[in-house]
């Protein structure tokens, strides 16, 4: 019998490498609102010495969230090195994290703040007529801003943090083997094979694609579910073209959205199953691991095409880090979410710019 504590609830957070976090982060508080940081420290990460050719690089990493809804970001700069960016041309569909897809509460309001501080597309429907818009950062990443009715809190900013996400992939269906049928992401939205007008400004996105477009049929589970709400992963596959690994002839670290990270509960049973269906642990913790005063068990699997997924079990999270209030998580109910006066309390670590 299957265990009730073995579960993925849900999205948490996309990680993100950049060239200049002390540039980055205040971007990112302006564009994206995401201006609650759970940590920021540097730290050595042998647990991805398979990532990064065996050798092990320090990094700074800091966790960041808007409380008015949505997913994290993870936004980490390499200490020991310096990143180096997209050694390809990127093409819409190559392999990997194509782009991030952020939530707007009106999707006009948004276009009219984001051109004024980045290079942004003009607004189009999506297949299932909601409306979005892409942008790209300083450093080439694209984000797509998506007109979203789900908010937890009000404070006034225009965006809410991650929606989803677009993953380049070889064949969708062999995709969905993991995305749909082992993570839960069970609900089609759409699946369409077209040359899609919303994409036309991106780079060959003229082409012909199939897109496949996954929810989760349940409702978001974990202590953070009532403010990540609703998310969604977007399968690309390129028909026209053998799409590239973005990463080609770089490693975790450079620039770029470096893995898509999922909240579970039960890892060593997850393990377990997971190894079963063909998707071993490539990396693992092994116990909890501590980024500031955040305690965590972290693994990583790769996707059929080598997109990294971290998943994570959280143990102890600081909801006031500066007033010593934090919260062990290890023995709650994984399911339940956390009391909204406690989630309210995460104002109080807003950084104001």
């Amino acid at each position: 019998m299957k265990s009730p504590y073995v579960n993925v609830n849900g999205m948490q957070h996309i990680g993100v490498a950049v060239s200049n976090m002390n540039e980055m982060l205040p971007l990112y508080r302006k564009l994206f609102g995401m201006d609650i940081p759970f940590f920021d420290s540097i730290q050595a990460a042998p647990l991805m010495d398979v990532y990064t050719h065996g050798k092990t690089i320090t990094k700074r990493a800091s966790m960041i969230m808007n409380l008015q809804g949505g997913c994290a970001m993870e936004v980490i700069e390499a200490t020991s090195f310096k990143g180096k960016g997209n050694l390809n041309t990127f093409a819409w569909g190559d392999l990997g994290i194509n782009a991030i897809q952020m939530k707007a509460k009106n999707i006009e309001k948004s276009y009219a703040f984001v051109k004024e501080l980045v290079d942004c597309q003009t607004i189009h429907p999506m297949p299932d007529q909601r409306k979005g818009f892409f942008m790209k950062d300083p450093d080439g990443n694209h984000f797509q801003f998506v007109e979203n009715k789900e908010w937890y809190s009000d404070n006034g900013h225009h965006s809410g943090g991650v929606l989803g996400i677009s993953i380049g992939v070889r064949n969708a269906d062999e995709s969905m083997k993991l995305y749909r049928d082992i993570l839960g992401f069970d609900q089609v939205v759409f699946d369409q094979s077209d040359v899609f007008s919303d994409w036309k400004d991106l780079p060959n996105g003229q082409e012909r694609f199939r897109r496949v477009l996954l929810t989760k049929s349940k409702p978001t589970g974990g202590g953070f579910g009532k403010v990540t709400g609703k998310n969604y992963i977007e399968l690309v596959q390129a028909l026209d073209r053998e799409p590239q690994k973005i990463f080609k002839g770089r490693m975790w670290g450079d620039y770029g959205f470096v893995h898509l990270g999922l909240d579970v509960k039960g890892m060593r049973q997850l393990e377990s199953e997971m190894s079963q269906k063909g998707f071993p642990f490539t990396c693992d913790s092994q116990s909890a691991l501590s980024m500031g005063n955040t305690k965590v068990h972290c693994v990583y699997i790769d996707d059929p095409d080598g997109t990294l997924i971290e998943m994570i079990e959280v143990f102890k999270v600081p909801i006031v880090e500066k007033w010593g209030l934090f919260l062990n998580v290890e023995k709650r109910d994984p399911m339940k979410p956390l009391p909204d006066f406690m989630l309210k309390f995460l104002r109080f670590s807003r950084i104001k710019d």
